[in-house]
């Protein structure tokens, strides 16, 4: 067991008690009360336990633009051609959340910070499937209709729609399904953003104890249009406005220099890191510079693969790189640490999940190291960052109950799923082009 506990950071041949929704024991077999019983005993010999993965920035719904939109340039909301948030229907957007949700489930994801459009209609068929969701549909009062056409248009009746139907959902879904829904004000980014909204979303926050999460300097043209417009970098005017602190939550953060890097470490805000999604539109977040400064990391998938021990893994090779060696800032129990107890911490929820911790939820994942790729495991930590990937998770536990057991959800009917989906998507690529 990889526990993410400095007290006790691996466990060999360990044993895990789950009472209800609760850790009960997590140790060695001699050590477990002689008093504790089980109601069913799962023979685990042969994995790897983690806590259970925090993803804490997806858009489930863009799985509609998986192996298109990463060889176009940038984001899909931007591009000519792709499916725009404006074109998914609700019925479309539920099936392609669904599928986003399942392919994080199955790759270990017990937790999934989403955003995009339709939240009101998509959160309870992802919650569905047995994990945790905190959600929002994008906040912005550009009109998104015509951005891809290069024109940038502000309207505050789209502000004022969005953020109302932001807080009616906070309103609606806060705390439900057993706790497993959350939601947060999700400002799409400074660019998409007026000043006036972005000062609006930051005292409907304040007021209504709601954490933020939204893009930050992801592209040039996010910089070039801020300062144009507002004088300042994306970071300064997230931080004039009220929003640059620690209940922030912030995608990317590529276009930083000296300054704002600073600005984002004094603030405690977290950056949600998504190495793969950066760098596979040439991209790099200046991490080592980020964490030096005092910034908080912590992983996300972003709008593709969901698979977050491959984000580890490029978490690490990409510090690596800007480093020019291997480091002892930058090891495997880094990343696995920004995949669980730092993503926990990012969403206010280190108290329960995020490591392997008696009292805790009982949120976990079982990786099956009993295949070639994954032998010998001199060491676990190495192996899983180094060599695993999703499909080696075996067992996906939340909230006490087994939500993937042999690598198929026991929820839901997953190749129904993957159907919907696909009809989804070949119909908003028919009526995008």
């Amino acid at each position: 067991m990889l526990t993410v506990d400095d007290a006790r950071p691996v466990i060999e041949d360990g044993v895990i008690g789950i009472r209800g929704d609760r850790l009960a024991f997590v140790g060695a077999p001699a050590d477990m009360p002689k008093a504790m019983t089980a109601a069913r005993t799962i023979d685990l010999r042969g994995h790897v336990i983690t806590p259970g993965f925090i993803n804490i920035h997806t858009h489930a719904i863009l799985t509609m633009a998986r192996g298109m939109a990463e060889d176009m340039g940038f984001a899909p909301a931007y591009t000519r051609g792709v499916p725009r948030g404006s074109d998914v229907r609700a019925p479309e957007a539920i099936a392609l959340a669904r599928l986003g949700a399942l392919e994080a489930l199955l790759f270990g994801s017990t937790l999934v910070n989403d955003t995009y459009v339709h939240a009101e209609s998509t959160v309870a068929p992802m919650a569905e499937m047995g994990l945790r969701v905190v959600t929002c549909g994008r906040i912005h009062d550009v009109d998104f209709t015509i951005v891809a056409d290069g024109r940038w248009e502000h309207d505050a009746r789209i502000g004022d729609r969005t953020l109302d139907d932001a807080l009616a959902l906070a309103a609606a879904w806060q705390g439900k399904a057993d706790g497993r829904i959350g939601v947060q004000l999700s400002p799409h980014a400074a660019d998409t953003c007026s000043d006036a909204l972005l000062r609006r979303v930051a005292d409907a926050a304040t007021r209504h104890g709601l954490r933020v999460n939204t893009h930050l300097a992801q592209s040039r043209l996010e910089v070039e249009r801020v300062r144009a417009r507002s004088g300042k970098s994306p970071a300064e005017l997230l931080d004039e406005c009220g929003l640059l602190n620690d209940r922030l939550i912030a995608a990317h953060c590529v276009y930083v220099d000296d300054d704002d890097i600073a600005r984002v470490g004094r603030s405690g805000m977290t950056v949600a890191h998504v190495p793969k999604g950066n760098a596979t539109g040439g991209m790099i977040a200046p991490t080592p510079k980020l964490c030096r400064a005092g910034a908080r990391l912590a992983l996300g998938t972003h709008n593709m693969h969901a698979d977050m021990i491959e984000v580890m893994r490029w978490a690490l090779a990409i510090a690596r790189i800007q480093e020019g060696r291997v480091t002892d800032d930058w090891q495997p129990q880094t990343a696995l640490r920004m995949a669980t107890l730092d993503g926990a911490r990012a969403m206010g929820r280190e108290a329960d999940l995020g490591s392997l911790v008696v009292g805790k939820k009982a949120d976990l994942v079982a990786v099956d190291f009993r295949r070639p790729h994954l032998t010998p495991a001199t060491s676990a930590f190495g192996t899983l960052v180094h060599t695993a990937h999703g499909r080696d998770v075996a067992m996906v536990i939340v909230d006490g109950r087994i939500v993937v057991e042999d690598g198929r959800a026991t929820q839901v009917d997953q190749d129904a799923i993957r159907r919907a989906a696909a009809d989804a998507a070949r119909a908003l690529w028919r009526r995008a082009t």
